[in-house]
Parts: structure tokens; C-alpha cells; sequence
């Protein structure tokens, strides 16, 4: 997964983004998990984000993988900026 990565549903077109908090990532390893819908052209609408330990994000991952979720290029934040 790296510092960050991208998951979307092709069906629905969710997508959810895995992030590092920097904050903790030294002592207590978490990633910000954001979901939302990317819109062209205009900000993503934005659903929800959650904390989740590194371990717990990546069995998310995992699963979301293992059931047709397809990683999918930055959709926004700080990689998806031109």
C-alpha cells in the first residue's frame, strides 16, 4: 500500500482512500481510511474517514481487494494534484 493508495468500486464507483497519519506513524502506526465519490472536475463528495490502526487497514485493504474493489490512481489529496 505504500504512504498511500486508492480503492474503488466499480459497481458504485466509491472509492476509498489510505492514508498514513504522520502523526503517529513512529509509536503507533495508523492510517486515515477517507471514503467518498470522485467527481470530475470538481472536489470529491466526501462520506466519511476513519482511524484505524495500520493492521486493521491493511485487512480492509485486503478485503475490499478480494472482493473487486480495484486499486485505482490518486483520485485527490496532495498525489492527486497536478
Amino acid at each position: 500500500m505504500g504512504s498511500e493508495g486508492f480503492l474503488q468500486d466499480p459497481s458504485s464507483k466509491e472509492t476509498k482512500r489510505f492514508h498514513r497519519d504522520e502523526k503517529s506513524w513512529l509509536r503507533d502506526p495508523k492510517v486515515f481510511v477517507d471514503t467518498g465519490i470522485p467527481i470530475p472536475g470538481e472536489p470529491p463528495l466526501l462520506k466519511t474517514s476513519v482511524h484505524l490502526r495500520r493492521d486493521a487497514a491493511e485487512q480492509l485493504w485486503k478485503e475490499l481487494h478480494r472482493v473487486g474493489w480495484q486499486q485505482v490512481e490518486p483520485c485527490w489529496g496532495a498525489s492527486a494534484e497536478p
